[in-house]
Parts: C-alpha cells; structure tokens; sequence
C-alpha cells in the first residue's frame, strides 16, 4: 500500500519500475501498478548509443558505457523516489552480443543493486509479442521490433505466438554497417528479410510496428498530415500508403519541413535506415495495413507477471473502470449505465459487433468523469480527457467514439467545430452510434443524479398504439421524475432515430 494525501492515484497499489537497457537509449518507465492497463507515472530515456560501433569493434563504446552507467543511477534513485516496490531490469542485444557485455552488465548490477536480464533475440521476440497482444484487441498479423541493435519479427494470432526470429537490422547498425549507404543498407536489409521465410504467411494481415525509431516515422507522418489525434497506440496505414511515405522518409523528401523538426536530431538520422528496414518486410510480407504499437518489451514483460484471469481482462474496460474510480461521482451507476445500455440499443434496431459493444461499455464509465468542470465546459472537457487518454485495445475510429458519445452526452446531437477533428476520424458507423448514446446517456441521466439505483428499473418497449413505436417505461414510483426537461430529452432522441418516443408510468 502507498500512503498519499493524493486522489489522483489508484488505492492500493504500489508502483513498478522497468529499467530498459537498448542499444540505443536507455529507458525507466514507472509504472501506477502492475495491471492490465498499467499507467506510467515516469518516463525518461537516455540516448546512450551502447550499440554504436559495436558491429565493426564488437565492443560497446567506453563513452556509452559511462553515459549508460550514469543514467541507471539516476533511475534507481527515480524508481526509490517513486515507492516503485518491484524494479526490473532489462537488456537487449548490445549487452547480450558486445564482448564486454558481462563487464558492463556486472557494474550495472552494482549500480541497480540487483540482477539484469539479459535478454535473447527470441526472449525479446516473445516480450515484444506479449506487448502487442496486451495492447490490441483481437491480434492478427506479424509483429516486428525494431531496436537500435536488432530487428526482432513474430506472427501473433489472437493470444498465441509463433517462435520469434532476431535480425541485425537495428536502426543504429543499419546505418554503420552500411556506411550510411543507403544502397547498402537496402542490399544487407532485404538478404537479411529473405531469411525470415514465416513472412510469407502475413499477406493480407496486419504488421504491428514496435520501437522509437519507427514511432517516430508515424509521427513524423502525422505531422506532415496534420493528423488530428496525436496518438501513437493504434495509428494505421495502409500498406500502399505506407511504402510511398517510406520512399518520402528514405529520400529526406520535404525535410526542411518544420514537421520533422518533431523528430529529435538524434533520431532524424536513423529513420531513413528504419523506413529501409520496414520496406524490405512489408514488401516480402505484403500486409493490408501497418499499425504502430506504443507497447512493446516493457509492457509484454509486465503483461507475462500477470495472472492467467487478469491477462484475460479486456484492457479498455480496465481502464476506463479506473478513470471512473477516480474521477465520476458513482462509479458504480456508470457501470449500470454500460449494462443498461447494452439492453436498450437493441430497441433502435442496433445489432452491435463485439468491438461496438466493448466500445460502448468503455464510453458508458467514462460518461462522468468530467463532473468538476464548469458545466459549459464538461462536454470539452470529456472530449479532450477521453481523446488524449492513454487507453488501449482500441482503435482511433473507436477513441473518436468514445470521446464523441460523451460530447453529444452534455452538449446535444448535432455537431459543431469542436467534433469536427474527431468525426473525421470515426466512420459513419461510430457517429451513428455515438449520437445514439449520447441521446440515451441524455434521458437518462435526468432519472438518476449520476446516483445509482435506478436505471436498470426503466426500459423501452415495442408501443401498441398506432401513433407511437416505443414506449419509455417508467415504474410509478419514480413518477416525480416527469417533467418538461425529461420531455425535451426524449423527443431529442426520438428526432434523431426518427421514431416516436413517449413516457409510460405504470
């Protein structure tokens, strides 16, 4: 237990620390907890280049080494300060394949006091592909890793994994080995492809992108998009699209472009070594989409700590669950309204998919979160937490949902400059259905006072009478209820399903 005057933090819990030694950076995430949605708390990387000059020497360089060995004392100090009750330490191909590996590793573990994990290239494949399952709904397709030392591919589907294969194809050693030939590079790159024959069986699938320099390709894409939701977990392209932003990236095409000032220096001159890596396995791979994944080794290695039941959680409800304990006035009428919802969108001749219905629950308990604020502003406030919350297991369309139906909820059914960006993003599909429950979340918010106890006592009916088509059934003892706001509400409902709507006490 972590004692804190704070509300903000989660009861209960104490914090993990994930000490991260790559070939390029070296990286502490603290952790709220470990969960199936887990929240960081602290991030701070350090780009140490341990990997540099590594494939010509076969040593680390002594410089990196020192930087690398001063960062992992600040990040105990980081992870004491934080009350971090577990660290754990990881390390990837620089320490696993330098000759003075163990040496380093050794006064790292003096530093740390306690054990490094040394990492093979298949323990890395299986964290990595642990980290996308954790982080998507419904995995299929081919999962690829790409560090500053090595390029680590796996096929995933659903909960289960193939055996992962490791590249020399980092970023970092790309680029050296090559000479920062971009020929090359392109030349080493694709034999190196070749070899991973399992790729044939991606075609048609999804490539899940894992690592900061092919991140910072996809953001360096939005830039230059002006893509409206700056969210790295779940961004897609489809493949065609992507190969010619590649051609873009490899080529510096546009660099004078303030957009790739968003890109650090340091990392600048990797990506077109990591666009030439990604070329060479979407073409042997041919899969219908690229979706860059934020979750990787670190969250994969948390993930495996977890017990088999909360593996089997779905994260988005997790997480939206959580932000409802912290921040709605009753997190269990939230609850009830994802229930109660679910019984009545059938009335509207909705039949939900799975993913709609997982959508729907996920924006039924963050319906409240945005109480607090001035009430011109709740409804800016729900779209903005909700749009730039850092949720998994759900794609932009569905964030946009989310953010949409809570909009709708507080500010009425049309939409304005402020759902512009977001409707944008969603298809015609999710704004249907958005609207629909920001019109149910409307009406019945006038019943319960964000109080629980009462919403799963009303219910719509198929009406009998030629001049209506549904009936809102209300139990006589919450008649008090009627009145002219609660009309309006119902006949703003009924507007926008075009049926006629009208209360029933009984």
């Amino acid at each position: 237990m972590v004692r804190s005057e704070a509300r903000g933090r989660l009861p209960g819990v104490s914090p993990v620390s994930v000490i991260d030694i790559g070939s390029n950076s070296v990286r502490v995430v603290i952790y709220e907890s470990l969960s199936r949605a887990p929240t960081i708390l602290f991030n701070e990387k350090v780009l140490c280049g341990l990997g540099k000059g590594l494939g010509s020497s076969g040593r680390m360089d002594e410089e990196a080494v020192q930087r690398a060995l001063a960062a992992l004392k600040r990040f105990r100090a980081l992870s004491t300060q934080a009350r971090a009750g577990d660290v754990y330490v990881l390390a990837t191909a620089a320490a696993r394949e330098a000759s003075n590996g163990s040496t380093f590793v050794q006064k790292a573990e003096e530093i740390l006091g306690q054990r490094i994990q040394v990492l093979s290239g298949e323990d890395e494949a299986r964290f990595s592909a642990l980290g996308v399952i954790s982080g998507f709904h419904e995995v299929d397709g081919i999962a690829g890793d790409l560090g500053g030392g090595s390029l680590e591919l796996i096929d995933i589907k659903g909960k289960t994994f193939g055996r992962g294969i490791t590249l020399p194809l980092g970023g970092l050693r790309l680029s050296e080995s090559s000479g920062n030939s971009i020929t090359k590079a392109r030349t080493f790159a694709r034999k190196q492809v070749n070899t991973a024959r399992f790729l044939e069986k991606g075609e048609g699938r999804t490539f899940y992108a894992v690592g900061g320099t092919w991140r910072n390709i996809a953001k360096l894409h939005m830039e230059i998009t002006q893509y409206q939701l700056h969210m790295m977990q779940g961004y897609e392209m489809p493949t065609a699209d992507m190969q010619r932003f590649l051609e873009d990236v490899i080529a510096a095409k546009d660099s004078k472009d303030p957009a790739w000032q968003s890109v650090s220096k340091s990392r600048r001159a990797l990506l077109p070594f990591g666009a030439i890596a990604m070329q060479e396995v979407l073409t042997a791979m041919k899969p219908a989409k690229v979706v860059f994944s934020a979750q990787g080794v670190r969250e994969g290695y948390l993930y495996s700590l977890l017990p088999d039941d909360e593996r089997d959680s779905d994260p988005l409800v997790v997480a939206a669950d959580q932000l409802a304990i912290l921040r709605a006035r009753s997190p269990e009428h939230a609850r009830e309204l994802a229930e109660w919802t679910g019984r009545m969108v059938p009335f509207f001749g909705i039949t939900e998919t799975e993913e709609e219905s997982r959508y729907r629950q996920a924006a039924c308990l963050l319906a409240d979160i945005s109480w607090r604020a001035h009430p011109d502003y709740r409804g800016a406030q729900a779209l903005n937490v909700i749009a730039h919350s850092s949720f998994v297991g759900i794609t932009h369309p569905g964030r946009a949902y989310l953010a949409l139906a809570n909009y709708y909820r507080f500010e009425g059914l049309n939409d304005d400059g402020a759902t512009g960006p977001l409707a944008a993003i969603a298809t015609t599909r999710l704004l249907e259905l958005a609207k629909l429950l920001g019109g149910l979340l409307r009406v019945v918010y006038l019943f319960s006072a964000s109080m629980p106890g009462i919403v799963n006592h009303l219910t719509f009916r198929a009406s009998s009478r030629p001049d209506l088509d549904l009936e809102f059934v209300v139990p006589h003892a919450y008649a008090d209820f009627a009145g002219e706001r609660l009309e309006g509400r119902l006949q703003q409902l009924a507007k926008l399903t075009g049926r006629k709507l009208a209360f029933v006490f009984e």
